[in-house]
């Protein structure tokens, strides 16, 4: 049942998903987020050096083997959009890694959040670490269960000549779309939305989530950027939630202390 308590034309918004994510960046330096964030910092830290190095190491010949000779005299042009492509897909291929080692963090970093725009956190049930890890971590694979069975068809199609012209424009939404899923999904989680519904809400709030996730997903392919982005985003999206909530549910959408 598609929850009531947000306001869908609001979230599917383009303007408001950009001004969530500009808060987001800007909440990152809060005193009283700072613990939720070290962690997940760190360990972006390590696993996006990984994927530049790799990313690195086989940019000319994963492209050399991508564009058929046939195609040869439109090399020129196709580089910039099939090397796009490929920093993308490796820089969001690690982000999925980092997320899974970091979804406990991320998951009280967007419990955090909430209580500092409404003042209250989010009302879940009690449960230990331990518990809450497992939970995490098992809502985490089953959004990469749902990517992996996607991605399937998109590989096959990035190998066939000719096809894969439009493969990298199909990766790329593809990505927008998880990366919205994946990290509206945390403060959705805190108010007992499981994925089923996360993405029934998600599907009638499209351009916003979308918005969300391209942006997001260009910001992982930045260095240096793309350490501080996954966090940001999840900051953002618990912005994005707590100030789409319709009046009579909603707690905030006050000025922050």
């Amino acid at each position: 049942m598609l929850p009531t308590e947000y306001d869908v034309r609001k979230l599917n918004n383009p303007a408001y998903a950009l001004r969530c994510l500009a808060q987001g960046l800007a909440l990152l330096k809060r005193p009283e987020l700072r613990k939720f964030i070290l962690i997940p910092l760190l360990i972006n830290l390590v696993l996006f050096a990984g994927a530049f190095a790799l990313a690195g190491y086989f940019f000319a010949d994963f492209l050399q083997w991508l564009i058929p000779a046939w195609l040869d005299w439109l090399r020129w042009l196709l580089w910039p959009v099939f090397g796009l492509a490929f920093i993308l897909m490796t820089f969001f291929t690690f982000t999925l890694v980092a997320n899974l080692l970091a979804a406990p963090f991320y998951d009280k970093l967007a419990e955090r959040t909430e209580e500092l725009l409404t003042g209250s956190p989010p009302r879940r049930k009690d449960e230990s670490f331990a518990k809450s890890v497992a939970k995490e971590m098992g809502a985490e694979l089953r959004r990469l269960l749902y990517f992996v069975l996607r991605v399937i068809p998109l590989a096959i199609l990035s190998v066939i000549p000719g096809v894969n012209l439009v493969a990298p424009f199909l990766w790329m939404l593809f990505n927008a779309w998880f990366l919205g899923l994946e990290y509206t999904a945390y403060p959705l989680a805190n108010h007992g939305l499981l994925f089923p519904e996360q993405r029934q809400l998600l599907k009638k709030a499209r351009l916003g989530s979308l918005t969300l996730g391209g942006v997001v997903m260009l910001g992982v392919g930045v260095p240096l950027l793309n350490i501080v982005m996954p966090p940001a985003a999840v900051i953002a999206a618990t912005v994005y939630f707590v100030n789409a909530r319709r009046p009579a549910r909603r707690q905030a959408d006050r000025p922050l202390p």
